[in-house]
């Protein structure tokens, strides 16, 4: 975690993971002051370096200032600004619109996602799960960071409530399950497939689409 909070103090995320964290510091009090401290350090250290000329300054600048407004990630036309107050405005300004405008299709009972486009090189997901709902056992090609907004959910590696992140990988074989009594509604951005794993998850990786 610490890590991931370095990356994006120093800019360094791609912009769902970029807009995953700055939700998570809207809701983590804690996680504020930690990037706080990174990110004074890093603007302290821009005076050591060597200054260095733009190349094309005045071409640069009026590509920028002509640059089209950030389209929505998601088609359809946008609604209302108006939003739940507790939606995160790093994840609304990724989106282009809130949470509840979204269309989410149902893939399992109880579960339902609505992927969001990206042009990082990540796959971006939201996910409504029923309360007392366990998602099917699972593990990861690669890296999968999940920021609950609504709700929590446990597994194998343990609790997460609203504002939580939880980073998992290859080495984890896990068993999401909500927390009853309330839908959870978390953030999801991987870098690579899903790997279902358990008997029955073992024959239905054939016919999952990555």
């Amino acid at each position: 975690m610490d890590a991931l909070l370095a990356a994006f103090a120093s800019g360094g995320l791609p912009k769902s993971l970029h807009a995953l964290v700055g939700s998570h510091l809207e809701l983590n009090p804690d996680s504020r002051v930690y990037v706080h401290a990174l990110e004074t350090a890093l603007a302290s250290s821009v005076d050591e370096v060597e200054p260095v000329s733009v190349k094309n300054r005045l071409a640069r600048l009026d590509q920028i200032f002509s640059a089209e407004p950030v389209k929505s990630r998601v088609s359809g036309d946008h609604l209302s600004d108006a939003a739940p107050s507790d939606e995160p405005r790093a994840l609304r300004h990724f989106l282009g619109r809130s949470i509840e405008s979204l269309e989410f299709r149902t893939v399992l009972p109880g579960v339902k996602e609505c992927h969001i486009e990206t042009d990082d090189g990540t796959t971006a997901i939201l996910y409504r799960i029923r309360g007392g709902k366990k998602m099917p056992q699972h593990t990861h090609e690669g890296s999968e960071v999940t920021l609950v907004i609504r709700g929590a959910f446990r597994d194998e590696t343990g609790y997460y409530g609203r504002g939580a992140v939880a980073i998992t990988d290859e080495h984890v074989d896990h068993t999401p399950v909500a927390v009853e009594g309330e839908e959870c509604l978390c953030f999801a951005v991987t870098d690579a497939p899903l790997r279902l794993t358990g008997p029955i998850g073992k024959y239905l990786n054939r016919f999952i689409r990555h």
